[in-house]
């Protein structure tokens, strides 16, 4: 998914570790996706730029879609349109709650994003890739996009791709049951592929219950609630909001709200190498995150080149990439 706000500041993210436990709550602030949708945006944060890993973190929905329109031309509620846009340096991770998107990417793979059912799409040097609401899709769009930094050693070596998870382990608790996207938690792990030490998690918990969480001391987490509201030591995040627990736990406790919870779980080693991360693109160096865009311009023009192929299958045009900033990219700390 794309990061197409009006006016996109760099985001630069330099070596740092979480400071041990704590429990600070991270609240979203709205953004405009694409040409239709509004999203809840908790990374990146102005108190906190990533977690582990995760560099970006997009909740939106539930949104009702029984009044849309098939052109996207006129006002209606529409569902998703993201055209075809670049990624570099990064993992993008699709998971839906409710509803169906349909991905496309240049590396030739259509498939249905489906409630459950783990999307996760490998950029490597370079990939471009669109997010489409179909006329046939269920009423109701519900879902979270976020994006994992790739580190130094595989960014540029790992080939682009795309792979499709249907059936997921799980990890039962006593009033409570996780899905395991990525990662481990509690000895049940994930098949989907990850570079650094890293784990995702979808956790639905019981009307009242208090569960125990296990987790990994070395690790970094937080907590993003999609459904009801949760206790999380002294912290009651709602619907949207997200808590960041830093890292030195083993385990966390969650309790429910009387109607129940459900939350996703992110965490994994504090990423230790420095990110220049503008629009759609992860860098190192502002010069590297100039040349990429530079090629995804010139890719519009020749319809796809080495750097960034064409997305087939799509029926409109690629997005383009707005101005760079009148300033050089510069480093700014991971969390204030």
């Amino acid at each position: 998914m794309s990061d197409l706000e009006k006016d996109p500041d760099e985001v630069v993210c330099p070596a740092g570790v979480a400071e041990g436990p704590v429990e600070e709550l991270l609240e979203a602030r709205q953004v405009v996706l694409g040409r239709t949708t509004k999203v809840r945006r908790l990374l990146p944060n102005k108190n906190r730029r990533m977690v582990g890993a995760w560099c970006f973190v997009d909740h939106y929905g539930p949104d009702d879609l029984t009044g849309r329109v098939d052109s996207y031309d006129v006002p209606g509620d529409r569902g998703m349109l993201v055209p075809p846009h670049p990624h570099t340096s990064l993992q993008t991770v699709s998971w839906l709650f409710e509803g169906e998107i349909e991905h496309r990417d240049s590396v030739g793979s259509h498939a249905m994003v489906r409630p459950g059912e783990l999307n996760i799409m490998t950029a490597g040097n370079g990939i471009a890739h669109s997010e489409v609401s179909l006329p046939s899709a269920p009423p109701t769009l519900h879902g979270a996009q976020l994006w994992v930094a790739l580190p130094d050693s595989a960014r540029t070596t790992v080939p682009p791709a795309f792979n499709a998870y249907a059936d997921l382990p799980t990890l039962v608790l006593d009033g409570a049951e996780a899905t395991v996207m990525l990662g481990t938690v509690g000895g049940v792990t994930s098949p989907a592929p990850a570079y650094t030490p890293l784990v995702g998690a979808d956790l639905h918990i019981e009307a009242g219950r208090t569960v125990s969480l296990p987790l990994t001391a070395a690790f970094e987490y937080a907590v993003l609630v999609v459904d009801g509201s949760l206790r999380v030591g002294e912290l009651s995040p709602g619907f949207g909001e997200m808590a960041y627990l830093g890292s030195g736990r083993e385990s966390v406790e969650l309790t429910a709200a009387p109607d129940g919870a459900r939350c996703l779980l992110l965490g994994g080693e504090p990423f230790e190498e420095e990110l220049v991360m503008w629009w759609n693109f992860i860098g190192r160096t502002h010069e590297e995150v100039v040349a990429a865009r530079n090629d995804w311009m010139a890719a519009i023009d020749a319809d796809g080149n080495d750097h960034f192929p064409m997305v087939s299958g799509y029926d409109g045009a690629p997005l383009p990439a707005p101005a760079l900033p009148g300033t050089r990219l510069k480093p700014r700390p991971r969390s204030r």
